[in-house]
C-alpha cells in the first residue's frame, strides 16, 4: 500500500511516504514556514524514493486539531494534490499521530495527547493500543487543562503517558506528576500517521476530494498568539 501523508497543524511540518514497503520521511520544526516548506519536502521524499506522485495509491493529511492556519495549509495542499491525481484521501488526527508515536517508540498502551490550544485550553484526547494501532477512547475535545486533568483522574489510570505541547504549557494538566510525560513527543509527525492511515484504508474510510474536511474543535478564531508561534 503506497501512501503519501503531510502534516502542518502545529509548529512542526512533516511528510511521510510509504512506497513498496519502504518509508521515507522528513520532519522540521519551522513555525510560520509551513507554506514555504511543505511542497519542497514532498518533492524531496518523492525524489529520495525515485517515484512520482502518480505512483502513490492514497494521499493523507493531518486534519487537526491544531493551528487554524496550519490545518488549512494541509487541507488546501492535499485538496490540490487529490484533484490533480484523482487519489482518494485519508484524514488523520494530529492527536492520534502523537499517541501512535508513543506506542511505536515506547510501547505505550495508554496515551493522553494534549496540544496547547492557546486561550488557556488544550486539544485533548485519550488513546488505547488496539493490536498495534492507537484507538480513540471517548472524544477529542478542547477544554481547560484542569478539566482534562479531572478526566484523567476519574479514570484512575496510573500507567498512562502524556504527549504533546500541552503538558509543558500548563502545569494544571499534570499537577501531581501522576503521568509520565514523553517529553520528546511534542508535535505530530506524518511518519506515525502511516499505520493509522493503513488501518483506515482497510476499514474503507478513504474519501473523495470533495469530502475533505479539517477538524478545528474550536469554532472561534484564536486571536491570542505567542511570539514566534502560530
Amino acid at each position: 500500500m503506497n501512501i503519501l501523508i503531510i502534516e502542518t497543524a502545529t509548529e512542526a511540518c512533516s511528510v511521510a511516504l510509504q512506497i513498496n514497503g519502504q518509508v521515507y520521511s522528513q520532519f522540521e520544526v519551522c513555525p510560520q514556514q509551513h507554506s514555504q516548506r511543505i511542497l519542497p519536502m514532498i518533492d524531496e521524499v518523492l525524489k529520495e524514493a525515485n517515484v512520482q506522485l502518480k505512483d502513490v495509491d492514497y494521499l493523507g493529511f493531518g486534519r487537526g486539531p491544531g493551528s487554524f492556519t496550519g490545518v488549512r495549509i494541509a487541507t488546501g495542499i492535499i485538496q490540490g494534490l487529490a484533484l490533480g491525481t484523482g487519489h482518494k484521501v485519508i484524514a488523520v488526527s494530529t492527536l492520534a499521530a502523537m499517541a501512535q508515536q508513543a506506542s511505536e517508540q515506547s510501547q505505550a498502551a495508554e496515551v493522553y495527547a494534549a496540544i496547547d490550544a492557546r486561550m488557556s485550553e488544550v486539544y485533548f484526547a485519550h488513546y488505547q493500543n488496539n493490536q498495534g494501532v492507537m484507538s480513540l477512547v471517548g472524544d477529542e475535545q478542547v477544554l481547560p487543562p484542569e478539566e482534562a486533568q479531572a478526566l484523567i483522574k476519574s479514570e484512575q489510570n496510573t500507567v498512562g503517558v502524556g504527549v504533546g505541547t500541552g503538558w509543558q504549557a500548563y502545569a494544571g494538566l499534570n499537577p501531581e506528576q501522576s503521568l509520565k510525560i514523553l517529553a520528546p513527543i511534542l508535535y505530530p509527525n506524518a511518519k506515525y500517521m502511516l499505520s493509522l492511515a493503513e488501518k483506515d484504508i482497510e476499514n474503507g474510510l478513504a474519501i473523495d476530494v470533495d469530502d475533505i474536511q479539517p477538524v478545528y474543535l474550536r469554532d472561534k478564531v484564536t486571536w491570542k498568539k505567542l511570539p514566534g508561534r502560530e
